[in-house]
């Protein structure tokens, strides 16, 4: 095989090969996929970061789903390189974003991604790539768990646990659009941004328990959990009776689901799935003005450890993203 011929089929990815720290994360080249019957090669622009890629990679997160080496990322923007047979949606040239083959790897840090055509949608017009990669993984979560889980709606009051950052800015807004009287919790820092989202309620976590200032909750929507300050439980002496607790980050243990039981509300887990017609969606309100994304930071993707690091840490308002080519 000539050089030019190994060129044409490798690419940079960033791939791991054992589950740890961030000095796991590998940046080389590996051979470039080529996509099925019904997918496209998608060449990436840029790639968000989402906690679940640094809990996958410290052996958490989905890792017992995944075959090792593996290339993390799950949030994509880029434009269809090649399309396979029986394609009609996409053609090459598109510019796509998408949330492919989760909670399977997608290896969205990577310079070429394959998934079926159905898995993607038209990115937003109003967007650059870095910020159309900002959106699939948290607006699909925001959007499954306000309107296809709890059915949100006008007059109805939601509460929406670590509201600044990637799932909960895009909540914020979805919740809002349908017309819910929106109460977030974040930092003071964080407040007048999240007004601006729609926000109609701030609290303070790091000062005010939200359990003592609010009440009469229609749907928690949890992106916190129980391994923090028992937020999931504390959250059940908001609602109402037999209103609606969405658990995202953990899902529902024995113990919550008994006391959800004993409080008369109900509470489900979650966990996003890929859905190309709703990111079509998500992107007419992009582009209409009525949703905007935050992208607080940007990395190379050579930088990988450094942007990991930077969401581990917990304080990202919005999103964090890869820059994977120009």
């Amino acid at each position: 095989m000539s050089e030019d011929t190994v060129s044409k089929h490798a690419m940079r990815a960033v791939t791991i090969s054992e589950f740890g720290g961030a000095e796991v994360l590998t940046v080389g080249e590996v051979v470039r996929p080529e996509p099925l019957p019904t997918e496209v090669l998608v060449r990436v622009h840029a790639a968000g970061i989402n906690p679940v890629d640094w809990k996958t990679r410290e052996g958490q997160g989905m890792a017992g789903l995944q075959t090792l080496p593996l290339i993390l990322g799950w949030d994509v923007s880029g434009v269809v390189e090649e399309v396979g047979f029986g394609v009609t949606t996409l053609k090459v040239g598109d510019e796509v974003y998408g949330m492919p083959w989760f909670p399977r790897a997608a290896g969205g840090y990577a310079e070429y991604v394959t998934a079926p055509a159905r898995q993607w949608a038209r990115k937003p017009a109003t967007l650059d790539h870095v910020h159309a990669a900002a959106v699939p993984l948290a607006a699909l979560t925001a959007w499954q768990t306000v309107v296809d889980t709890a059915h949100v709606q006008a007059g109805q009051r939601v509460l929406i646990t670590a509201a600044a950052g990637g799932v909960g800015h895009f909540a914020v807004q979805f919740a809002r659009h349908l017309g819910a009287h929106v109460i977030a919790t974040a930092s003071e820092a964080r407040h007048p941004w999240l007004k601006e989202l729609g926000a109609d309620e701030t609290i303070d976590y790091t000062t005010t328990r939200f359990e003592d200032v609010t009440k009469d909750v229609d749907v928690v929507i949890d992106l916190v959990g129980d391994a923090h300050d028992n937020t999931s439980t504390r959250s059940l002496k908001v609602l109402r009776p037999d209103a609606l607790l969405v658990a995202v980050p953990a899902g529902v243990s024995p113990e919550l689901a008994q006391a959800a039981e004993a409080a008369g509300v109900r509470v489900t887990p979650y966990l996003v799935e890929p859905d190309g017609p709703a990111l079509t969606t998500i992107a007419g309100l992009i582009d209409a003005g009525e949703v905007a994304v935050e992208v607080e930071e940007t990395f190379p993707l050579e930088q990988v450890g450094t942007a990991h690091a930077h969401v581990e840490a917990g304080r990202t308002r919005g999103k964090v993203v890869l820059t994977v080519t120009d």
